[in-house]
């Protein structure tokens, strides 16, 4: 029963995330994220840079990314550890870098991704670890 209801979320999730990553041009190129105004907020109320604003929202976008990786790991697997999930989590997001060295070009394949992207899997990870506890 469990694999009925986890299929269309993790085909959609699938899928998704092979656009994003392997898209021409990366995502946000047409996007100002700086004139959002809760972007303003946090550079304004931690007295960011446009640049360090920026790397905050891309690095804060990829962790939101990979969470639900890590948490449908877990979903599809029960028995394996946050750390499982964690190292699937580092596995895809150094697979998609790479991809996106060999295969484009115009985009950037960063090591600082891979971070990020393996510490958001293994945030949605400790999610669902920490969802069981409280049901127990």
């Amino acid at each position: 029963m469990r694999s009925r209801w986890l299929l269309l979320p993790t085909g959609a999730y699938g899928l998704a995330l092979v656009l994003i990553a392997l898209w021409s041009n990366p995502v946000d190129q047409n996007v100002d994220v700086l004139r959002l105004r809760p972007v303003r907020w946090v550079a304004e109320a931690f007295d960011l840079t446009p640049m360090q604003t920026y790397e905050t929202v891309e690095s804060a976008a990829n962790i939101a990314l990979f969470v639900p990786l890590g948490a449908l790991v877990l979903l599809w697997r029960p028995r394996w550890s946050w750390l499982i999930a964690t190292l699937i989590a580092f596995a895809i997001s150094g697979s998609i870098e790479l991809a996106q060295e060999i295969a484009r070009p115009e985009r950037f394949a960063t090591l600082d991704d891979v971070i990020v992207n393996t510490i958001g899997g293994a945030v949605g990870a400790l999610l669902v670890v920490g969802a069981r506890a409280i049901r127990r």
